[in-house]
């Protein structure tokens, strides 16, 4: 059946056919007759205040509803969303951006055009770098097969695509082959492999005694909660996540004993992790952050299985043709050996005591405050520095509620990610963590929550500056400007802000908040700048002690 389609309707049937019902974005003349095509489309564009907050939200999006999508113009546009894109593409988050340029006939007849920099393939070659595939559809003969390409990429890989369209090609007629997005079949794990490859983790399992599961976002991209949560209960095994990973399984699981990370990490945990003598690393992206110690032992010893979706490491094995879902799956559903129970690290979350109303308002007791109210129509997101740190020992309560750009660490992430979250699952309303100088890079976000009627609780951590960095090298570099942060809702002209300085101010603000669902409500809690979370100061410690020794 061969049906007819411009480009630019082709590519939005096939995002809609994948479930995109929402992309974001800033118009610019290169792009318009693709956004209007999307006016007219069932997705529903989303305009943002700025490209990279445009990258976040689609981000954010992608991590909860499994596809995401910006729209934006050239070189302006393009490259100011390469920061959000690199961010997607390293914590591997399925982002189809797409992008107008200049249009063929008029690269023939005035090559001086604006936006330009170096020449029309400069933003290509840029998203090159960040993306898994990077095409320019100018042909209408090659469109259908280009796009699906690009589409089956971005599901087989979980990461960013980029898609650039010349202006004068979007209404170009194409001919479909095919009306409907091909099924993804050619990448199937080889069937001998994958049940060698599960054998070899049996055998490994049967000589093992104490076994750990660390769990880590990948999990979380490939759809794969359910069979980790199978897994863990087969095998009557433990189970940490990486920090990216907090949430990937029910944090009120009998063997869930916390978040692993060799920095942020409590002590019993990594000493616990590092006991093991079986490690299962799965869907884990290992940086500095984690520095799993027991993983380099362990895997001389030959008593790892690390798989990922780059590779499936068993001992010294590799199985180049067994794909990461389908390995998980197998695990599963697999006869493996199942555990007697063994202590486990105790739980730990932000315990405090009750502070009197008057006393200032720290870090632990708004923490331990807040973890007390988080309930199954929540999700946390987290920005970095002590918004992520301190967010580590929260207890959220159902998988897949709580976002971080914890591997990428990019500042600013959370206020857009809020809006990205709440269209993607308008169930859970987003409490968001953020510094001072984080909000201040993205904050305007808030104005395209209320436009979209997104009613998000911002909690903006300020500490009068970049409290991270102060941990590492102190200096006036790291001090910024006060806002009055609880009056950017007299700006967007909408939604209650509050000053906390005090622990009584904090509790009345954020109770107002939970009880108002309504409206957004943004919280400026006055920080002593030299006020420093627990997990922060293990980070500090380990640092410091890292440095010494190094």
């Amino acid at each position: 059946m061969i049906s007819s389609h411009t480009i630019g309707s082709l590519l939005l049937d096939r995002l809609h056919q994948l479930g995109l019902k929402h992309i974001f974005g800033i118009p610019g003349d290169y792009v318009l007759t693709l956004f209007q095509l999307i006016e007219e489309s069932p997705i529903q564009h989303i305009g943002t205040t700025r490209e990279d907050c445009a990258g976040f939200a689609a981000d954010a999006y992608a991590r909860i509803h499994g596809i995401g999508g910006a729209c934006i113009t050239y070189c302006v546009g393009g490259l100011n969303i390469v920061n959000a894109t690199a961010c997607a593409y390293a914590e591997r988050s399925p982002v189809v951006i797409l992008s107008g340029s200049p249009g063929m006939a008029e690269r023939v007849n005035n090559p001086f055009l604006h936006h330009m920099v170096q020449d029309f393939s400069t933003q290509r070659d840029v998203f090159e770098k960040v993306t898994v595939a990077s095409i320019v559809i100018d042909d209408p003969l090659t469109a259908e097969r280009k796009i699906d390409r690009a589409l089956t990429a971005l599901l087989k890989y979980k990461r960013p695509i980029y898609l650039e369209i010349p202006r004068d090609k979007v209404l170009s007629p194409v001919q479909v082959a095919s009306p409907r997005f091909p099924d993804v079949t050619e990448c199937e794990s080889d069937p001998a492999a994958l049940k060698e490859a599960v054998a070899e983790v049996r055998g490994i399992l049967s000589g093992s005694e104490r076994p750990v599961i660390l769990a880590g976002a990948e999990l979380f991209r490939f759809g794969l909660e359910k069979e980790l949560t199978t897994l863990v209960e087969h095998m009557h095994a433990p189970v940490a996540t990486t920090l990216l990973g907090k949430s990937v399984i029910r944090e009120d699981h009998p063997l869930y004993i916390g978040v692993y990370g060799g920095l942020v990490g409590r002590q019993e945990i990594l000493d616990f992790v590092d006991q093991a003598d079986c490690l299962l690393t799965l869907g884990t992206l290992l940086t500095d952050i984690e520095d799993v110690k027991a993983h380099s032992t362990l895997l001389a010893a030959g008593r790892t299985i690390h798989a990922t979706a780059e590779t499936i490491a068993i001992k010294h094995h590799r199985y180049e043709n067994v794909r990461f879902e389908d390995f998980i799956r197998a695990l599963a559903s697999s006869p493996l050996p199942a555990f007697p129970s063994r202590p486990l690290p105790a739980l730990d979350s932000v315990q405090y005591e009750k502070p009197p109303a008057h006393t200032p308002v720290t870090l632990r007791n708004m923490f331990g405050y807040l973890d007390g109210l988080l309930n199954d129509q929540t999700i946390v997101i987290a920005d970095v520095g002590e918004s992520l740190f301190a967010a580590a020992d929260l207890h959220v309560h159902q998988s897949a509620e709580f976002l971080s750009p914890a591997y990428y660490t990019s500042m600013g992430f959370s206020v857009p990610a809020a809006l990205g979250a709440g269209l993607a699952n308008p169930k859970l309303r987003p409490i968001v963590l953020v510094g001072d100088g984080a909000f201040q890079m993205t904050g305007t976000e808030l104005s395209t929550c209320l436009r979209y009627g997104q009613s998000p609780i911002v909690i903006v951590l300020n500490n009068r500056g970049y409290t991270t960095e102060r941990e590492i090298m102190e200096g006036p570099f790291n001090d910024i400007q006060e806002w009055q942060y609880e009056k950017v809702c007299d700006l967007i002209g909408s939604g209650t802000g509050h000053r906390a300085e005090t622990f009584g101010e904090f509790q009345s603000a954020l109770d107002q908040a939970f009880a108002d669902t309504q409206h957004l409500h943004v919280l400026n809690v006055l920080l002593d700048p030299k006020d420093r979370s627990t997990a922060m100061t293990r980070v500090a410690q380990r640092l410091a002690k890292r440095l010494s020794t190094g």
